[in-house]
């Protein structure tokens, strides 16, 4: 993606069902949980650029004694830098014991992390500042065991203002700023009131149905009791993506279903899918339970996990990408009059890569229909030549565009940035036919549009091509989202900017005012949740005038060779990726009241001139 939005957070949750000891035997370490946490965090290192941590707990401590541990890092490298000071610690207790590794009774009661339970978080800040306090998994400490907390989740929440008054809670400064402290204060106040009713019997899933049901959002969270009862949980639209794997030594569940493959060499049918409003339910002694917590609501899982989130060697994933860039051919031949001897086709690095290569089946495809009816209609009349010529065409590729993974632009000065962000790509020089190809590019999403202005189109322009075409996997992305992913204002989509400059060329800006009134009528009125207004601006131009708008504007005003722009269909979409049908920021069809609030709101501070989140 060349204007990244960044990415979802991660999830790593592993339950132990075996001694310690049997690891050691059959595993040849005592730390096996602790490695394979470790390989299941990287192996979603895709899904936090913030910061990292874990949580553990002990089985069967001694009173007294601690129970759970927590490690969290917002270091460069988070991941490593927290099983960096894992393995400081096991060199430390080495250095006095030297064979204590041989002994997994012994090395549980020196090592802090040596716990049956496991709980690993990858953050990346929707909400909240980067300092290591915000880093996932947050912690409930208390005298009586069960009363225990540790809980960290992929998710964002639309009204933790509204959860702190329904558990009479004065929120503090910190809890204002994070999602998980509000969820934290929720599912905590109603697992002491568990335990008051039933001490030392708690019902995980009773405590999960009275807390979850207020929540609004998207989520997958994972949670471990001091207790030693431990949950993972998805909310009922599926929207964030939850799977799990089970067999007789370990439970675990992640955020993708290829890193549980990977970390644990299963196969996919191996691994299962949390259903929406599902939860994985695992009591101390080991035995777990599937519970359905809250009713399913129409499944609305993100379609952006397929687009450009999750990571591509998960083989649906991977073939719903191309299915992408297959579902643009044909409006790609339209637009370069199905003249593929002058077309040389490419992608942005990085994660446009796979869709390319579903553009490039499209494309010979229709090249080797054009071979069929050439062959057919010389009637037997050509020499080994002549068919060696039309056998041997091929679809023109090349690698025109470069990231510079090395680049770092420290000019603050704007025009001087300006000049700088132009260089984080490289082209090939060479590739193209000067004034006679067009050159025809993928991106697997266009978000902000900053990119391909200021770096991506002024390099392709020095090419020199007849044209340049620039795809996107994804359709016009125009409203924000409020359920995980970090895209909350209106005023930075380039849909929304090309949408505005359409009404000011038309005269039709006061449609912009009369919404802004009814907004501020339904605010008055706490109906900001019932509809989304936002959608009425995108009504009065076709996708094609938005599209058309977006080009120029994407496009520097010194460059004079056509650009045009080619967004995915939202019939495309779906038929590429029928099982992620969640697609509010490209429709404004919200799961969730929550969404439409969201929307209503980030148009009233556009209109206002605010730059802050809309929710």
């Amino acid at each position: 993606m060349s204007d990244a939005i960044q990415h979802e957070c991660g999830v790593a949750y592993i339950r132990l069902r075996k001694p310690f000891s049997y690891y050691q035997q059959k595993k040849h370490s005592a730390l096996y949980g602790l490695n394979k946490l470790y390989l299941l965090m990287e192996k979603q290192h895709n899904r936090g650029q913030d910061g990292a941590g874990f949580a553990t707990v002990k089985l069967n401590t001694e009173p007294g004694y601690p129970f759970m541990h927590r490690l969290r890092s917002n270091a460069t490298q988070s991941i490593a830098d927290l099983f960096a000071t894992v393995g400081k610690e096991i060199k430390e207790l080495e250095r006095h014991q030297p064979d204590i590794l041989k002994h997994p009774g012994l090395l549980k009661g020196h090592f802090n992390y040596l716990g049956e339970l496991l709980l690993g978080h990858l953050r990346y800040g929707t909400q909240g500042k980067n300092n290591v306090e915000f880093c996932h998994p947050f912690i409930k400490r208390d005298t009586i065991p069960a009363r225990n907390l540790a809980l960290a989740g992929n998710f964002n929440l639309v009204n933790t203002e509204e959860l702190f008054s329904l558990v009479n809670i004065d929120p503090g400064q910190f809890q204002s700023q994070s999602d998980l402290a509000a969820m934290m204060e929720v599912v905590h106040h109603f697992q002491v009131k568990e335990d008051e009713m039933n001490p030392g019997k708690l019902s995980v899933a009773s405590i999960l149905k009275k807390s979850f049901k207020l929540f609004d959002g998207g989520y997958h969270v994972g949670g471990l009791l001091g207790s030693g009862d431990s949950f993972v949980i998805r909310d009922p639209h599926g929207i964030r993506p939850s799977y799990y794997y089970i067999d007789d030594e370990v439970i675990v569940a992640a955020s993708e279903r290829a890193a549980i493959r990977t970390s644990f060499n299963v196969g996919e049918n191996e691994v299962m899918e949390l259903m929406p409003g599902q939860a994985l339910i695992v009591k101390n002694d080991g035995v777990y339970s599937i519970e359905q917590i809250l009713e399913p609501q129409p499944r609305r899982a993100c379609s952006f996990e397929r687009i450009y989130f999750s990571r591509g060697s998960d083989e649906k994933i991977y073939q719903e990408r191309l299915a992408l860039g297959y579902g643009l051919s044909t409006a790609v031949l339209n637009a370069i009059d199905n003249d593929l001897k002058h077309t040389i086709f490419s992608f942005i690095p990085n994660t446009a890569e796979v869709a390319f290569y579903g553009l490039l089946k499209g494309m010979e495809d229709y090249l080797n229909k054009v071979k069929i009816q050439k062959i057919m209609g010389w009637k037997g009349d050509f020499d080994e030549e002549k068919l060696a010529e039309m056998v041997n065409r091929k679809i023109r590729v090349e690698k025109v565009a470069i990231k510079d993974v090395k680049m770092r632009t420290f000019i603050t000065e704007d025009s001087n940035r300006s000049e700088m962000v132009q260089h984080v790509y490289d082209i090939t020089y060479g590739t193209v036919q000067k004034d006679v190809d067009s050159l025809v590019v993928i991106d697997d999403s266009i978000v902000r549009g900053t990119t391909l202005k200021e770096s991506i189109v002024r390099m392709l322009s020095r090419l020199s091509p007849k044209k340049i075409i620039i795809l996107s996997s994804a359709p016009q992305i125009r409203y924000p989202d409020c359920y995980g992913i970090d895209m909350s204002k209106l005023g930075d989509f380039i849909a929304f900017k090309a949408v505005i400059a359409l009404l000011k060329e038309h005269g039709k800006e006061s449609l912009l005012d009369e919404l802004y009134a009814r907004c501020k009528e339904m605010q008055r009125n706490n109906q900001l949740h019932t509809e989304n207004l936002v959608r009425q601006i995108y009504k009065s131009f076709t996708t094609e005038e938005i599209s058309d708008m977006i080009a120029k504007l994407i496009t520097p005003p010194e460059i004079t060779l056509p650009v045009s722009v080619i967004f995915q269909t939202i019939e495309d979409l779906h038929k590429a990726c029928p099982t992620n049908t969640g697609d509010w920021y490209f429709t404004g069809n919200y799961p969730t009241p929550g969404g439409n609030r969201v929307v209503n709101k980030a148009f009233m501070n556009f209109m206002e001139g605010k730059d802050v989140r809309g929710y």
